[in-house]
């Protein structure tokens, strides 16, 4: 699945789609693996913010290009956080400010990284490309 104006340069969807879920998937998981948490229990943890990330790519509808940092990788990962931590507390999840922080750094971090790594690696591109 792939942008669909084909426009050249933009980031196929599927690739950005996995990129964010497996900053997700590795944020709940590191989380856990520090806690003592069992594995088994992953989509207890992880799910409140995959439905954060489906809710940020669909309202930023980011298929259009979503390597970009601003609007969609700015909004996804916001929107990550936040509906995230509200599923988390409305599901009996406590709310501890210090877990929002690293919430906020790492999907930060992650979300917003390979999207800063692709717009780098295009700019380098595009000036080998007029040289």
């Amino acid at each position: 699945m792939t942008v669909s104006d084909g426009a050249p340069g933009r980031v196929p969807v599927a690739p950005a789609i996995v990129a964010d879920a497996v900053a997700v998937l590795t944020f709940a998981i590191i989380g856990m693996n520090t806690h003592g948490t069992l594995l088994l229990e992953l989509g207890r943890v992880v799910w409140p913010f995959a439905v954060g990330a489906a809710a940020g790519w669909a309202w930023t509808r980011a298929w259009r290009d979503p390597s970009r940092l601003w609007p969609a990788g700015v909004c996804i990962w916001f929107t990550t956080v936040i509906v995230g931590m509200i599923l988390r507390i409305v599901t009996g999840g406590a709310f501890v400010p210090t877990f929002l922080l690293v919430t906020t750094l790492f999907l930060g971090i992650t979300m917003l990284g390979w999207r800063a790594l692709v717009t780098a690696l295009r700019r380098n591109l595009d000036r080998r490309s007029e040289a």
